[in-house]
């Protein structure tokens, strides 16, 4: 039976994780990498900086240590994708599952998070959480749907009612790779969406790009070893859609402050949190070319990120050939 929940990473997604786990009745750890994060945490049962009116029950127990929130039946990983390697490698791991909960792209290695896990502790079992979730609506209790994914169904399924409860719902898969991926590709989809709000272009560009852009994700996820249909769901268009419609999304309004003239540099300067499709996006397009899948809206991302000049870009993509619609 998994009761003991570890979790590593108190952003806003780490501490809405042990509020849920705890409220579906487990013993739940959190772990804070910065010590006066975590003394803060600890007075005030409440994270001020990434997800403020979230109360923590005083049953959650926060540490500065890793190893209690390692001691565990099953530790959630909350931690920024591009940093993952760093703070996970060296680890006494137990043997007890990890579930990857951060959607990115190893930049570096152009590696899935379960990929780069699999990499620092060979053996362990792996899973990946993904889907439709706002951290705050999470820690509020609001009605969430969301998937956990693993190779071992059993695994899966067993961490789905761990973390049930009343208002979070986790379905099983068995396709981890499309499941991280779908997560992974959104996030630079929703950055083309912002964009398109940002440059007043409408509704219907809105629309078309994130209905086109999720044709994309699924090539991509077809062609790296994951199973399209996994696109189509709650990891892939529906964490697209929630990611590209609202204006809670952290990508998409980087994107609007893009698409109205604002430099990157200065966007990231002003914020405490991290817009993960920023630094996933150059590694989508080079995945996409090392598999042979034309993602042109995730290259055109990428290339605004990079410095390219937004009304060239989309005149680019309006000039693509025409052809059957797939």
């Amino acid at each position: 039976m998994i009761q003991r929940i570890g979790i590593l990473g108190a952003g806003a997604w780490g501490t809405a994780l042990a509020v849920t786990a705890q409220r579906a009745g487990r013993d739940v750890t959190l772990w804070v990498r910065r010590s006066v994060q975590a003394a803060t945490l600890f007075a005030r049962r409440e994270n001020l900086l990434h997800l403020p009116g979230a109360m923590l029950d005083p049953a959650i127990r926060i540490t500065n240590a890793i190893e209690p929130a390692l001691d565990a039946d099953a530790i959630l990983v909350a931690l920024p994708a591009q940093h993952l390697r760093e703070h996970l490698a060296g680890l006494a791991w137990s043997g007890a599952p990890v579930v990857l909960c951060a959607k990115g792209i190893e930049k570096t290695s152009l590696k899935t998070m379960p990929e780069v896990m699999a990499g620092i502790a060979p053996g362990l079992p792996v899973a990946v959480l993904s889907g439709p979730t706002f951290a705050p609506e999470v820690a509020a209790g609001k009605p969430t749907a969301v998937v956990i994914a693993a190779t071992d169904l059993g695994l899966a399924e067993r961490l789905a009612v761990a973390l049930a409860a009343a208002s979070f719902r986790p379905y099983a898969s068995d396709d981890p790779r499309g499941v991280a991926l779908g997560g992974a590709a959104k996030n630079v989809l929703a950055i083309g969406c912002g964009i398109v709000l940002g440059r007043a272009l409408g509704e219907n560009a809105r629309a078309a790009l994130l209905t086109r852009g999720l044709a994309e994700l699924a090539r991509l996820v077809d062609a790296a070893g994951g199973r399209r249909e996994t696109a189509m769901g709650l990891s892939g268009a529906g964490d697209l859609i929630l990611t590209a419609t609202s204006l809670q999304s952290r990508n998409t309004t980087l994107g609007i402050a893009l698409g109205q003239g604002r430099p990157l540099a200065e966007i990231l300067a002003e914020r405490t949190s991290i817009a993960e499709g920023v630094e996933t996006a150059p590694a989508v397009v080079a995945l996409a070319r090392r598999h042979g899948v034309e993602m042109p809206i995730s290259e055109a991302v990428a290339a605004i990120l990079q410095g390219g000049d937004i009304d060239a870009e989309l005149r680019r993509l309006l000039a693509r050939p025409l052809k059957r619609e797939a």
